[in-house]
Parts: structure tokens; sequence; C-alpha cells
């Protein structure tokens, strides 16, 4: 059993850093993380880092001329798709794949806040919204510059 994850562009190929992580990327990741010690086959792609994944994918490709990038993520079981445009929760994913839930999925209380930009190229900056512009901030005491995106 292969489940295949297509994600929309992010930062990293899990979602989970920078500055605006959402906590259903980290309840995502670690049901992906169940599923695989439950011995289900995971691969996931990253549409900003793997793009001939996409490309490649058929399924894939003709889901994305359908929908354009609002059907990512496209998850798919076996090569057929199971769900578009978000995320299953672990309950769908033991569901899909037959598996029976015997842990719980996380409940995350962490609250995410970033007190300074991260650099270019540490791998941790996220996009900006469509309303912010990508930042950079002096420090005055030493003259040097952080900047993020």
């Amino acid at each position: 059993m292969k489940l295949q994850i297509f994600d929309p562009p992010m930062c990293c190929s899990t979602g989970i850093c920078g500055p605006g992580v959402d906590p259903a990327l980290v309840a995502f990741t670690a049901d992906l993380d169940w599923l695989k010690r439950q011995g289900v086959e995971i691969e996931r792609y990253n549409l900003s880092q793997q793009t001939q994944a996409f490309i490649s994918n058929t399924t894939v490709s003709d889901a994305l001329k359908k929908g354009g990038n609002d059907c990512l993520p496209i998850v798919l079981l076996d090569g057929k798709i199971i769900l578009q445009g978000a995320y299953p929760t672990r309950e769908k994913l033991a569901e899909v794949t037959g598996i029976k839930v015997t842990e719980t999925a996380p409940k995350s209380s962490l609250k995410f806040t970033v007190e300074q930009p991260a650099s270019v190229g540490s791998g941790c900056c996220a996009p900006a919204a469509k309303d912010e512009a990508c930042c950079e901030e002096s420090d005055e005491k030493s003259d040097k510059k952080s900047t993020c995106c």
C-alpha cells in the first residue's frame, strides 16, 4: 500500500518551519509517521521543490489542469485520488487504508512565534502572505541585517 501526498508550494518538505506554521500540517505529519509505523509506504512531494513529480504523474497533472493549485494537496492511495484540497485526518487515513486507529492523533497546544526573521538559505523561511512584504531588519547594535524570503 502506497500513499502519495502532493503538497502545495511550501518552504520545506513538511511545511513545519518558518514563522507561520499551520497546526493542521503538524497533525498531518504526525499522522503520516503513524501510518509509516503501520507499514504504509509514504511518498511526499512539494510543488516548489519537486515539480517534475507533479508533471510526471498524469493523475496529479490532470487535477492541476482542471483545478489549478487550489486542488492541492492531492492525496493518492495506490495511484487513486482519495482527497484533494485538504489534508485528511487520522481517522480518514485509517478508513481508506483499512488500518484500525490504536493511537489518537496528538492535540497540539503549541503556539508558534518568531522573534526574529530567519536568514536566507536557512531552510525555514515561509512564503510571505499576499499582503505581507518580505522583511529586513537591522540590528542597531551590530549593524547586521537579518532577512526573510
